[in-house]
């Protein structure tokens, strides 16, 4: 029978001396665990294909994968290689924490144009663009033989390349919505905590526009210009990732779990999860169980 496992806590070693925490290690390793630290993590992936989790992602690696992990988000790779086989090095990492780049941005206001780029961190990303990755290797080897001031300006040096890419991939949901008026925020949040409360149940837009006083055609102008989604998008999203939860964590038939997180036909809940997740609800399931059930 298979036992859900939590997510362990890594303390890393972050030196006092030191700013920035470099390792490296192969696979299989007894670092390679469904895990999480109160520090970002820069991953860089030089050989092995397999399955990443990030949160409640789950996608698919390769040399030259390159992610940043938010702080206390959990997060393993496992490689798909076998049974024998032994690589010698898979992972070039590279640690920080969010009291480093707090400080940063108290002393250098260049810092505060990253704010953006820590937010999207704190739900992972995967960075697409294959010729900003290839200027960011020679980096990772600069940080490996270097320390001090010179480690220091090579991984502000990393750090800026990587914020440049516009072609990334945000993995964990979120609802995070970049808009600082808080009467707006207010409003969202009302819309948001409806839906999380609904979500399992028909919610149509002229419910969820009378809930907050709006016409169902300025609510829906509003909420795409507000979350750059439909309001259809979102709410399937969200019932997409309870879905996941469910898939993971629980036994219950797909066909029960279509209908509980507020699908009303199996084929649609197939097609949306499959557009959302690029494999099937079985498929999902079974990939879970490889970073967070143990025999």
């Amino acid at each position: 029978m298979k036992q859900r496992i939590q997510p362990e806590f890594e303390w890393v070693d972050q030196q006092a001396a030191a700013s920035i925490r470099y390792l490296e290690h192969g696979y299989p390793s007894p670092l390679v665990r469904w895990h999480y630290h109160d520090e970002y993590e820069l991953h860089l992936i030089t050989a092995t294909t397999g399955k990443v989790f990030i949160g409640d992602y789950i996608g698919n690696f390769s040399p030259g994968s390159l992610f940043l992990v938010g702080p206390q988000l959990p997060h393993n790779w496992v490689s798909q290689v076998g049974r024998e086989e032994k690589v010698e090095l898979r992972d070039r990492v590279v640690n920080f924490s969010p009291e480093f780049i707090r400080k940063s941005e108290s002393v250098f206001q260049e810092m505060h144009s990253l704010a953006s780029f820590w937010k999207r961190a704190s739900y992972g990303i995967e960075f697409l663009d294959a010729d900003k990755i290839q200027q960011a290797l020679p980096l990772f080897e600069q940080i490996a033989s270097s320390a001090g001031l010179r480690r220091l300006t090579r991984f502000l040096t990393l750090i800026e390349l990587l914020a440049s890419i516009t072609e990334y991939r945000v993995l964990s949901s979120s609802a995070y919505v970049p808009i600082q008026d808080p009467k707006i925020l207010d409003r969202l949040s009302q819309v948001f905590s409806y839906i999380f409360e609904h979500y399992d149940s028909e919610i149509t837009l002229d419910e969820i526009a009378g809930h907050v006083d709006m016409s169902p055609t300025y609510f829906s102008k509003f909420f795409k210009k507000s979350t750059g989604q439909r309001f259809v998008e979102f709410v399937n999203g969200m019932r997409i990732n309870k879905a996941c939860e469910r898939l993971a964590h629980t036994e219950e038939p797909i066909t029960d779990i279509c209908f509980t997180v507020g699908f009303n036909n199996i084929a649609n809940f197939n097609r949306r999860f499959f557009a959302l997740k690029e494999m099937t609800p079985s498929e999902y399931r079974k990939s879970s169980l490889g970073a967070w059930y143990k025999d």
